[in-house]
């Protein structure tokens, strides 16, 4: 029987957390940082987190987003994004004199050095994640002699390492903590002493962000996930959605993306976003909802966030040198 969808029925259960994660909030602020700090233009390799929202609005305060390291003049400013990049890359940019600011999350620096201890650990490295993404690229560049990329358990049977009683699997920070760990059992089949890291790779904020949308999904007809289609966790808060109970999800980078449609019947509507979001998309479509009777909002807290990280060492050097030079003008 369909939920009845009167005025009073109907309401939103609102993720928390949702939204930025400390690894984004850091590369943003070191992107407006520096163009405070050194002025316009500031060239950021690849978009600095996977968010159309956020790119366009940093590009109307002086930021050029650039492709790749050769389109940065010489002795120019270059941010590496939240995502990470291969040592080749800071190599590129040493010989073209640029001044680079690494604004890559600590979190994926974990995995990164994790590849590189493993690789002269003499270990075949088994990467989970998905091919062409920005962070895999970056991890893979580590150590590519070392590392295979395993993209779901249907790569697994085809893998051929040199030494099966050495190996060790590492992940992408942003996948789905059910489906890795399905292909991480699918490893552990195929290779007995499969070493695993230390710690999880998958980052906090996408596991928090997968619980909460689960407990929302649970009770929703309908999950509204705000978030840009090249950002990996965003994706997977939608595929997470439908597995856990939701009738229907969406992504959308914007509110004027919903549609109408999607709330015949609907009762109940989930809403969370991915960790690149800025929450003023949110509240737009909390506002698009209310206007469609779903003014309702029920918080559904899951997780308490507080990490914070501090901004690259190469900005917070030149802000302390800046601060010393006010002090004693």
């Amino acid at each position: 029987m369909d939920r009845m969808t009167t005025e009073t029925s109907r309401r939103v259960l609102l993720a928390a957390p949702r939204g930025y994660c400390a690894g984004v909030d850091r590369a943003v602020i070191t992107v407006e940082k520096a163009l405070e700090q050194y002025g316009a233009p500031v060239y950021v390799r690849k978009q600095i987190v996977h968010n159309k929202y956020v790119v366009q609005t940093l590009e109307k305060k002086g930021a050029v987003f650039v492709d790749e390291t050769a389109e940065v003049p010489e002795n120019a400013i270059v941010i590496f994004s939240a995502h990470g990049v291969a040592p080749v890359v800071h190599e590129e940019a040493g010989q073209r004199r640029l001044a680079s600011i690494d604004a890559t999350c600590p979190l994926v620096t974990k995995v990164h050095k994790e590849a590189v201890r493993y690789a002269k650990e003499d270990y075949d490295i088994l990467l989970i994640g998905h091919e062409g993404h920005e962070e895999v690229v970056g991890t893979m560049g580590e150590a590519p002699e070392r590392t295979h990329l395993v993209d779901g358990p249907k790569d697994v049977a085809d893998l051929a390492v040199r030494d099966e009683s050495k190996v060790v699997w590492l992940s992408q920070t942003t996948l789905s903590v059910d489906e890795t760990m399905e292909t991480v059992d699918a490893l552990k089949e195929r290779f007995p002493n499969l070493l695993s890291p230390p710690s999880d790779d998958i980052c906090y904020a996408t596991q928090n962000r997968q619980v909460a949308v689960k407990q929302i999904s649970a009770e929703a007809d309908l999950v509204i996930v705000v978030g840009s289609r090249n950002s990996s966790n965003a994706i997977r808060l939608v595929e997470v959605a439908l597995q856990s109970g939701a009738g229907a999800s969406y992504l959308v980078d914007f509110a004027d993306e919903c549609e109408d449609g999607w709330l015949e019947g609907v009762a109940t509507v989930g809403v969370t976003s991915g960790a690149s979001v800025p929450e003023i998309l949110v509240d737009q479509v909390l506002e698009w909802l209310a206007v469609r009777g779903f003014a309702d909002v029920q918080v559904v807290t899951s997780a308490q966030e507080s990490i914070q990280f501090s901004l690259p060492k190469e900005l917070r050097r030149d802000l302390r040198a800046e601060a010393a030079a006010g002090e004693s003008a």
